[in-house]
């Protein structure tokens, strides 16, 4: 009969598997809070969303905004991202411009005055 405690690498496995749960989401699949960075900014008028989406290719990427929120979703052989980031103003949807470069996602878009002028 074997007895547990003289398994000189249990401890080490055990630790590798609580690191790659770590890494992964709360179900343990990498996701895109797992590998991704999202930065937003906000300036001169302009809303800029920048991501880092390693491993997909452009074609892979789908990009949708309602004026509020951009969905980022992404499927490549490896990986796959889905992240809906709030943009930190509301902005024209339909002015985006968006660059994809080695890995690195950018959508830039107008931003939109919050409130409108009323002429009696």
């Amino acid at each position: 009969m074997r007895d547990d405690r003289d398994d000189p690498f249990g401890d080490i496995f055990d630790e590798i598997e609580r690191m790659m749960n770590d890494m992964g989401g709360p179900d343990g699949d990498a996701g895109f809070g797992s590998e991704t960075h999202v930065s937003t900014y906000e300036g001169d008028g302009s809303v800029r969303v920048v991501a880092d989406l390693p491993g997909v290719s452009k074609d892979d990427i789908n990009l949708k905004c309602d004026g509020e929120t951009l969905t980022v979703s992404a499927a490549g052989e490896s990986r796959q991202y889905q992240e809906r980031v709030g943009l930190p103003s509301r902005v024209d949807e339909h002015s985006a411009d968006a660059s994809f470069n080695n890995g690195v996602l950018t959508v830039t878009f107008d931003a939109v005055d919050d409130s409108a002028s009323i002429d009696l």
